[in-house]
């Protein structure tokens, strides 16, 4: 059965499916990165894992997969298949396309960063699919973004498009480890709502989702602080909104797992902050945290269609 290897890498952990022409899911697995051993074991993990994938597909579905996608965070040169830089998984300028085509016996390998490849699935077969551009925005321990344009998601000239965390939306302000101060994601991410809400318990373990739960319940501090965090959000997505015109914003990650006690008063946030710019549908991500595993499988199918059309013209 034609199928290809999704590979969606994490900072603790994998997860990996067997992807069908159809997008159907064939198989599943899972297994941490190891990156406590380091960086090398974090990429010998990977290849190990890809291979073992390959031999699933030989063994149960009778092929070798057409095509892998791997979808990875930090920085990434999707272009030339690098896995650039990432913080957490320690590495830096790994070849990882090169080095997974080489394991995988030839196979043609796509690589791409984590939030556009969630971003990708989210806009042709989740909350985003038949919308023509969208934003898709993960709020998590930071934040990302990923533009859809007509199917596709736009990385830009150097592979940083999207990355509306660090737009500065409280200049002079708090310091974010990427140099500036001020930036979306030191207010506005789950990590920034958990430390807010963590500092106003006197409870260190307090996080996000125990803070959401005291909105629900009334709390007259819970609610400064999730509506500090929301009003932030909405400065943020007004400058998105103003560059980049979308029909729909998809929000996903932790914070989004709040429900309506995000979504309601964020909607009214952005709509109040709109003059001229036209408002956008506002959706919760569907695919969850198999966004970036399905997106993975869609840039394996791309490549090969890619591959089957340039065959074709020559």
């Amino acid at each position: 059965m034609r199928h290809v290897i999704a590979l969606d890498v994490g900072g603790t952990g994998m997860k990996a499916a067997l992807v069908g022409a159809g997008g159907e899911l064939l198989h599943r697995a899972r297994r941490a990165t190891g990156r406590e051993r380091g960086p090398d074991a974090v990429v010998d993990g990977i290849l190990d894992f890809a291979a073992e994938l390959r031999a699933y597909g030989v063994e149960q579905l009778g092929a070798p997969a057409l095509a892998a996608g791997v979808a990875v965070p930090g920085i990434v040169d999707e272009e030339h298949g690098v896995a650039a830089y990432a913080a957490n998984l320690g590495w830096r300028d790994v070849p990882l396309r090169a080095l997974l085509t080489d394991r995988l016996g030839g196979a043609p390998v796509a690589l791409g960063h984590d939030v556009r490849t969630g971003g990708l699935a989210e806009g042709r077969i989740g909350a985003g699919q038949g919308t023509d551009r969208y934003l898709f925005v993960a709020l998590g321990t930071g934040i990302a973004g990923a533009i859809g344009i007509a199917g596709r998601v736009e990385a830009g000239a150097h592979g940083f498009a999207g990355e509306i965390g660090h737009v500065v939306v409280r200049p002079g302000g708090t310091p974010c480890p990427c140099g500036q101060r001020g930036c979306l994601e030191r207010y506005a991410s789950a990590a920034a709502v958990s430390e807010a809400w963590a500092a106003v318990t006197g409870n260190p373990e307090a996080d996000a989702a125990d803070c959401a739960r005291a909105v629900d319940a009334d709390d007259a501090k819970a609610r400064e602080v999730w509506q500090h965090a929301v009003d932030t959000l909405a400065d943020g997505l007004i400058t998105a909104l103003t560059l980049l015109d979308p029909r729909t914003l998809i929000i996903g990650g932790g914070l989004a797992e709040a429900g309506e006690t995000l979504f309601t008063p964020l909607r009214e946030a952005v709509r109040s902050r709109i003059t001229f710019q036209k408002s956008p549908t506002i959706v919760p991500a569907a695919l969850g945290d198999t966004a970036g595993c399905l997106g993975a499988g869609l840039l394996a199918w791309d490549l090969l269609d890619k591959t089957d059309g340039t065959e074709a013209t020559s």
